[in-house]
């Protein structure tokens, strides 16, 4: 790096640590802080509106869940001391374990939990399956409360144990019955940290401090599961302005950790041997491409199925990431290493084959449509994707439009179900933790119920059929059948395109341990010395 790019890269972090108020303090501190930079800034605290991993990731600290997976993927307990089904395989008892506390000093109750359950299967789409299956929820006493299905399934415990996408995070009654179109704007969960409203400014910094009322399990931390011990007093997420900003902050010490580090930088941080490199989720991500079946060109499934011959994995992987010890091109939309592994549908989805787009466009009669295709510029996680779409349509013979804005923006901008030229869309390009895309039920980008579908609104009866029946069947091998005939029609109706599966390292100091093995960055068990 250049003397001056050196210098500007300084002034621009001062800058940015200063705004959040840690120039000048971080020496001062008298307890034990771990400031962080996440993959992007905190600005919706509402877990349960929105699949934004940020803010998932923000629903860990605060809330706490009725069930987590463990690093083998197994169900445990979290909030529960107990779970058991009826003989029939209908009833589900659930038990919560004595002593949790909301973070204002209530007392977690099974009515407060059956409050949370509804608002949040409003949103997430495995539990709106849930509730379409279940034939009853109530309340037994202030612990215990029951969920009935239609018939046999164990598909509550699974929903209640899914660990993104929009994770099941229990809230006071108070707060849940807040309707599921209104975001909360509190955040007061029973979870092993509080959040510090007074020190929150949106888009710049947020602050979480020890909740010493926690009570952890006596398990040791595995995964999501197990005791969150929490073994700092505060923990600080730092926004900065750049990947170059946030590297410099790591290598000279005014942070201590790194959620994702850049590919491209990864060579300064590996040479620094005050910093350890290591990927903490093994399950990785997939990155996919999305499009709109509400409007042209795409309510026509030709020109669909023309967009996804045009892109080819390889080529979006390379220009996202660029070292291969990282990435790997997988047609499987399960993930490549999961149970439900799949190559149904690689012919289209592995290589690019814009000569067969070119055809498919002449069959459909595609008239020039413009593809509105959403660009994020300020989170690198998401940045390359569209352009290489782009550019992937264009050699098809689409006319493209690239629309430039930040995440946030494009964030907002998904939900909107208008026309391309009145604020809507036509693609945008987004990524999955592995372990929220694990099977049909957890992967939310494979429900294809219409208006109640993920952002882009397929409308495929069939697929849905199929994951009711994935929902209610035991066998394993009857499953794996299953998925994969979900997979070939989600391609053939083009629901959705993986373009490839992928692993990113976090970075931290030395004088940070514990970072677990999670599928979501998580501070509990982590000590700073």
């Amino acid at each position: 790096m250049s003397k001056a790019m050196s210098s500007f890269a300084h002034a621009a972090l001062a800058a940015s640590l200063l705004a959040c108020g840690l120039v000048g303090s971080v020496h001062a501190q008298a307890k034990t802080t771990v400031n962080a930079v996440m993959h992007a800034p905190l600005r919706v605290l509402d877990p349960i509106i929105t699949t934004a991993h940020i803010t998932r990731n923000h629903g860990y600290m605060v809330y706490d869940t009725l069930l987590a997976t463990d690093k083998d993927n197994q169900i445990r307990p979290q909030m529960l001391q107990e779970w058991k089904a009826s003989a029939d395989g209908r009833t589900y008892t659930f038990k919560l374990r004595a002593g949790l506390k909301w973070h204002d000093g209530g007392a977690v109750t099974a009515e407060d939990c059956v409050a949370s359950i509804k608002r949040w299967a409003t949103q997430d789409k495995m539990g709106q399956l849930m509730t379409s299956e279940m034939a009853d929820m109530k309340v037994v006493d202030a612990s215990t409360f029951t969920i009935t299905m239609k018939e046999a399934s164990d598909l509550a415990v699974r929903a209640l144990a899914k660990p993104s996408g929009v994770a099941p995070f229990m809230m006071p009654k108070r707060i849940a019955e807040t309707p599921p179109t209104q975001a909360i704007t509190t955040a007061i969960g029973s979870g092993p940290f509080k959040f510090v409203a007074a020190e929150f400014k949106p888009g710049v910094q947020v602050v979480y401090e020890k909740n010493t009322d926690y009570v952890a399990r006596s398990e040791p931390a595995s995964g999501l599961a197990g005791g969150k011990k929490v073994l700092v007093d505060r923990v600080k997420w730092i926004a900065t302005p750049d990947a170059m900003t946030s590297v410099n902050a790591l290598v000279n010490g005014e942070i201590d950790y790194l959620e994702q580090l850049p590919f491209d930088l990864e060579p300064i941080v590996r040479a620094n041997k005050d910093i350890a490199i290591k990927v903490l989720d093994p399950q990785g991500y997939q990155t996919v491409m999305r499009m709109n079946h509400l409007h042209a060109p795409f309510n026509n499934k030709k020109i669909r199925e023309a967009a996804m011959y045009a892109v080819g994995q390889e080529p979006v992987l390379q220009a996202m990431i660029g070292n291969k010890q990282y990435f790997k091109p997988c047609a499987a939309l399960f993930g490549c290493d999961s149970a439900y592994a799949s190559q149904e549908g690689a012919d289209v989805t592995i290589k690019a084959n814009p000569k067969k787009a070119q055809e498919l466009l002449k069959e459909a009669g595609y008239d020039g449509t413009p593809v509105v295709i959403l660009q994020p510029t300020d989170t690198p996680s998401v940045n390359t994707q569209p352009v290489v779409i782009g550019q992937a349509l264009r050699a098809a013979g689409f006319k493209v439009e690239m629309q430039a804005m930040d995440w946030q923006t494009v964030v907002t901008r998904r939900a909107n179900q208008a026309l391309p030229k009145e604020g809507g869309w036509n693609i945008f390009a987004t990524n999955n933790v592995m372990a929220e895309a694990s099977d049909p039920l957890r992967a939310f980008g494979v429900a294809a119920n219409g208006k109640g579908a993920w952002f882009g609104w397929p409308d495929v009866p069939e697929i849905e059929r199929l994951r009711i029946e994935f929902s209610r069947t035991a066998e394993e091998a009857k499953r794996k059948q299953l998925a994969g005939q979900i997979q070939k029609l989600v391609i053939a109706e083009g629901v959705l395109l993986p373009m490839g599966q992928y692993y990113v390292p976090a970075a931290y100091r030395n004088s940070i341990s514990g970072a677990l093995e999670a599928p979501v960055p998580v501070f509990w068990n982590v000590q700073k010395k």
